[in-house]
């Protein structure tokens, strides 16, 4: 895939231009055994990813112990390791031998989340991440969902934490992980962050984040990671479903019509639409990387293959001049 020229823009971390999300082998919607989880992380290996991002919220740290395990068998210096702070991990005191399925995960929920943006939190997290992974440096510190506990307190108390274990060689490179502009842009006009993820605000279908988060971007250096670029899997296809969903409800009329606008252009120049989904963010100055999840072994190897897929520049302009697109 062809990535643009950063402006000699020089990175504290250099990421891979494709990585893969780890949610899913934190058995995310579906359960994995540990066989099917190793066998998705390989294929995701085998196919060429060197970029790996978890979470302790993934599956209440599950995500992170099958993700260390299989990484402790590669070379430390051939990959990027992200994670993310903000939520502690703490017996539940309310556990009855049930399933974490509230919030999507299918692994009892002897644990719970405690959201901390202390600076002692902040360390805690890391250490207990490390703990869980085996995995002594983490390239990369997110801090997760912040508006979803308390943005301000991020700002004034998490940021400059992270700032500081940065400083001190606990991790490389530090910023946030939201699915939220205002957050995203608020965080990154506030503190010295280096890469942030985009969760499902700049993608193929909708940009939102194009209006405020990629200018503030623009204006401190700050590069940019895109997740969830498939829209809750509405572009995982090249022929999309009516009944698709869209952020766990029904898909509106307006952005239906706009999806198949997309999927007749793509068609149109024969490039299939998950592959346009996957390139489309790089197309910008301040996207530097790609995460895709995935819970099958063939899910890794076709994202893979869509990435490397030749995408002739036309597309692009055509998009573009349809209004589906923001302009170049």
């Amino acid at each position: 895939m062809s990535v643009p020229d950063r402006g000699g823009v020089r990175d504290r971390l250099e990421v891979p231009a494709l990585g893969y999300g780890a949610a899913n082998v934190g058995n995310l919607f579906r359960p994995l055994s540990d066989d099917e989880a190793w066998a998705v992380l390989d294929a995701a290996w085998e196919s060429g990813i060197r970029f790996y991002d978890t979470a302790p919220h993934y599956g209440l740290g599950l995500s992170e112990r099958r993700l260390g395990a299989f990484l402790q068998t590669k070379p430390r210096d051939q990959y990027v390791l992200s994670t993310k702070a903000g939520r502690l991990l703490r017996p539940n005191p309310d556990h009855s031998g049930g399933l974490d399925t509230a919030n999507d995960f299918h692994v009892p929920d002897d644990l719970q989340r405690v959201w901390d943006f202390s600076e002692a939190g902040i360390r805690a997290s890391v250490d207990e991440s490390r703990e869980r992974l085996g995995i002594e440096r983490i390239d990369l510190l997110y801090l997760h969902d912040p508006e979803r506990h308390d943005l301000d307190l991020a700002l004034a108390e998490a940021l400059p934490a992270m700032e500081q274990l940065r400083a001190d060689g606990e991790v490389t490179a530090i910023g946030i992980g939201s699915m939220v502009s205002d957050a995203l842009a608020a965080a990154v006009r506030a503190a010295d962050l280096d890469l942030i993820m985009v969760a499902g605000r700049y993608t193929l279908l909708e940009q939102p984040a194009a209006v405020d988060v990629l200018p503030a971007c623009r204006e401190t250096a700050t590069g940019i990671v895109a997740a969830s670029v498939f829209n809750s899997g509405l572009l995982a296809s090249s022929e999309p479903r009516r009944d698709g969903r869209y952020e766990y409800g029904q898909l509106p009329d307006e952005l239906w019509d706009r999806l198949v606008r997309i999927a007749a252009v793509c068609a149109d120049h024969g490039v299939p639409l998950p592959a346009a989904a996957i390139q489309f963010p790089l197309q910008s100055d301040v996207v530097r990387s790609v995460v895709v999840g995935g819970s099958r072994p063939a899910q890794l190897q076709q994202n893979a293959e869509y990435a490397a897929l030749e995408i002739p520049a036309g597309l692009w302009e055509n998009l573009a001049a349809e209004g589906l697109i923001p302009a170049a």
